[in-house]
């Protein structure tokens, strides 16, 4: 379900948290699904308990997920909007710096359309 590296330099919080929000946007949780609980993800992935508690910790403040006491994590309604406004935050700092690290415009947009290509999207 989820896909964590120990090996990887990405802290495990983080890698929870982009498993969780590209399950959310590849549609395999939908709005109201519960997530599977802080004890079953530890034990799952040999992880230590506080780590995914930290992650649902995030997720819970971003608007992704919400708890309900005695009753686990869910997928937020509006974990779509949450999202989208991160993935553009993120989008613009790496603008940025390619700006800065001398790209301009014509090959930006180049390497968006290329990559909207090979997702399969259309223009």
């Amino acid at each position: 379900m989820m896909n964590i590296d120990p090996q990887s330099r990405t802290p495990i919080y983080e890698q929870i948290c982009r498993s969780i929000i590209e399950l959310a946007a590849n549609k395999l949780l939908l709005p109201g699904d519960k997530l599977p609980s802080v004890r079953e993800i530890s034990k799952q992935y040999s992880i230590n308990p506080n780590t995914v508690s930290k992650a649902f910790g995030m997720l819970e403040r971003d608007g992704i997920i919400y708890s309900v006491p005695g009753k686990g994590a869910f997928l937020s309604e509006a974990h779509d909007d949450v999202i989208r406004r991160n993935a553009e935050l993120e989008f613009d700092q790496c603008v940025g710096t390619a700006l800065k690290s001398g790209l301009d415009k014509a090959k930006l947009i180049e390497i968006v359309e290329n990559h909207k290509e090979n997702k399969g999207e259309a223009t």
